[in-house]
C-alpha cells in the first residue's frame, strides 16, 4: 500500500482571476425580491470604522443569557438621492434596456460624472423589469471628494406607480430601507495589497534553508509551456470585490454624537450623519463606499438591546 499522502492545494479558487475589481465601489448581481410590500432593496454608505460593544441577545434557546462582547462596524449612511427610472424587457439575451426617466431635480455635482443636458424621457408601453437609478451625496460628510457615486438599485416589485413616488422624492434615508435587528449582505472592495508574493498570496509552505532558487517560491512551475492558474505566482493581492451574507444591524441612528470620539474617528473624521452599527468586520478599508442589500439567505432574528458601545 502507498503511504504517498499530497496536500491539498493552497489558495481557493471561488475568486478567479484575482486581478483588481474593475472599480472602486461593488455591483449587485442578484435581487432577493420576496417581499410582500413595494420596497427599495438597497443602500449605500461609507465604512467609518470599527468599536465593540456589549450586547443582550433574547434567544429562548440558547442556555447562556450572559451579556456577549464582539466588535462592530460604523458605516457612515447619508441620504442618497434619485437620478431616474430603467425600464428593461426580456429578451434571449437577458434583461435588455428599453428607455430611461429622469429626476427634475439633479445636484450640480453630478455634473462631474456625466453630463445632464438634453436628457430625453421616455415611458415605455410595456416593460418586464423598472429598477431606481440613485446617487450618493459625499459633500455631506468629510470625505474628501465631491464626486458621487452612481448606482442601480432593485425593487421589490415591478409598481411603476411607487417607482415614480421614489422618483419624485426630495432624497431616501436609511430609515427608509432597512430596520434595526435585521440581516443584511454588505458588498464592498477589498482593502488593495498591491504585487504580492505566492506565499502570502496563496499561503505555501516555505521550503527548506537548503532549496535552491529562492524559498518563498513553488517547488515547480509545472509543465514547458506557458504558467498555469495550478501554481501560486506572485500577483495581485487584495482590491477584489467580496460579499458578506447575513449581517446584523445592531442598531442605526441620527444622532452621530453619540457614538464620535471628541477627536472624531481615526483617518476618517467626525460622522455629520445618519448611521448604521453592524456587527463584525466587513470589507475595505476606511471611507471605502459599501453597498448594503435585502439579504439572499435570510435567517430568523431575537430581540437585541446593546447595554455599552466603546466610544
Amino acid at each position: 500500500m502507498s503511504t504517498n499522502k499530497s496536500k491539498p492545494r493552497a489558495g481557493s479558487l471561488q475568486f478567479w482571476p484575482r486581478k483588481r475589481a474593475k472599480r472602486i465601489y461593488a455591483r449587485v448581481r442578484s435581487w432577493n425580491k420576496n417581499i410582500k410590500e413595494n420596497k427599495l432593496l438597497g443602500f449605500i454608505g461609507y465604512k467609518v470604522g470599527m468599536t465593540h460593544v456589549i450586547y443582550q441577545q433574547n434567544n429562548p434557546n440558547k442556555k447562556n443569557k450572559d451579556p456577549i462582547s464582539c466588535s462592530a462596524t460604523i458605516i457612515e449612511c447619508p441620504p442618497i438621492k434619485p437620478f431616474s427610472l430603467r425600464f428593461y424587457k426580456n429578451t434571449p439575451y437577458g434583461l435588455t434596456t428599453i428607455s430611461q426617466i429622469f429626476s427634475k431635480n439633479l445636484n450640480k455635482e453630478l455634473q462631474k460624472k456625466i453630463n445632464t443636458k438634453n436628457l430625453k424621457d421616455k415611458i415605455p408601453e410595456s416593460f418586464d423589469e423598472v429598477r431606481l437609478i440613485v446617487y450618493t451625496q459625499p459633500k455631506l460628510t468629510q470625505l474628501p471628494k465631491k464626486k458621487p457615486e452612481i448606482i442601480e438599485l432593485a425593487l421589490s416589485k415591478n409598481d411603476l406607480e411607487y417607482a415614480k413616488s421614489l422618483l419624485n422624492k426630495d432624497s431616501i434615508t436609511i430609515k427608509d430601507v432597512f430596520n434595526e435587528n435585521q440581516y443584511t449582505d454588505i458588498r464592498a472592495i477589498t482593502k488593495g495589497k498591491g504585487t504580492q508574493g505566492p506565499v502570502k498570496r496563496f499561503g505555501i509552505g516555505l521550503k527548506k534553508h537548503k532549496s535552491e532558487k529562492g524559498r518563498r517560491a513553488p517547488g515547480t512551475l509545472g509543465n514547458w509551456m506557458a504558467k498555469t492558474w495550478r501554481v501560486a505566482h506572485a500577483g495581485q493581492m487584495g482590491f477584489h470585490q467580496r460579499t458578506e451574507h447575513n449581517k446584523l444591524i445592531f442598531k442605526i441612528s441620527d444622532k452621530p454624537e453619540e457614538i464620535t470620539p471628541k477627536s472624531g474617528f481615526h483617518n476618517y473624521g467626525i460622522i455629520k450623519n445618519s448611521y448604521l452599527l453592524i456587527k463584525g468586520s466587513i470589507a475595505g478599508p476606511k471611507k471605502r463606499t459599501i453597498i448594503l442589500t435585502n439579504p439572499l439567505r435570510n435567517k430568523k432574528t431575537y430581540p437585541t438591546e446593546i447595554t455599552y458601545i466603546k466610544k
